[in-house]
């Protein structure tokens, strides 16, 4: 695991602490979430993709964050509640937050730097959408919006990132993630 992401610790839902050093080995997908964005159906995505890829190896850990849109504005008690009733997540979800500005998480600061561009099939869509609503990220390797993906490999080295747009079951993810999980 990359040393400069695999200590950094945070708190998951039930308030034990984690680092994704507790998932050395396993191919991990970590993704900002929200509870109420247009996007926030990809929840069952990412559950099924769990469910399918997990007794191969693969974790999501979703990192709740009231960044954008302030779409995320439960507490974590309200967030666990949602993602449970809504969707039936059981992936690790980590307590809320911050992904972006002066208070990211230092896990999100490490992400973004490693891995400053993300794959975006779409040619910019999202992007240019959401700069039609004045929303611009401060830096081109911040975090764009909710559900942006961080692929991590076995070996703890970031693979790759992907869009918010980029759905789980995209095979341009799908493909990523199965390409690390045939890794030993």
């Amino acid at each position: 695991m990359e040393t400069q992401i695999a200590g950094v610790p945070f708190r998951l839902m039930d308030g034990s602490e984690a680092t994704l050093a507790d998932y050395a080995g396993k191919v991990v997908l970590v993704v900002n979430v929200a509870s109420q964005c247009g996007l926030t159906p990809q929840y069952e995505g990412l559950q099924r993709l769990f469910d399918i890829r997990r007794g191969d190896g693969l974790v999501v850990v979703g990192f709740p964050a009231n960044d954008f849109g302030a779409q995320e504005p439960g507490n974590n008690e309200t967030i666990a509640r949602f993602c449970e009733t809504s969707f039936g997540v059981d992936f690790p979800l980590a307590q809320k937050v911050a992904v972006t500005g002066p208070g990211r998480h230092p896990l999100y600061r490490e992400l973004t730097r490693l891995q400053p561009q993300a794959i975006d099939p779409a040619g910019g869509a999202m992007r240019a959408r959401l700069a039609g609503y004045g929303h611009q990220p401060a830096d081109p390797s911040d975090v764009l919006w909710n559900f942006e993906k961080f692929l991590i490999g076995r070996d703890g080295r970031v693979t790759a990132r992907f869009s918010p747009d980029v759905a789980p079951d995209h095979p341009v993810l799908v493909e990523s993630i199965e390409r690390e999980l045939r890794k030993t």
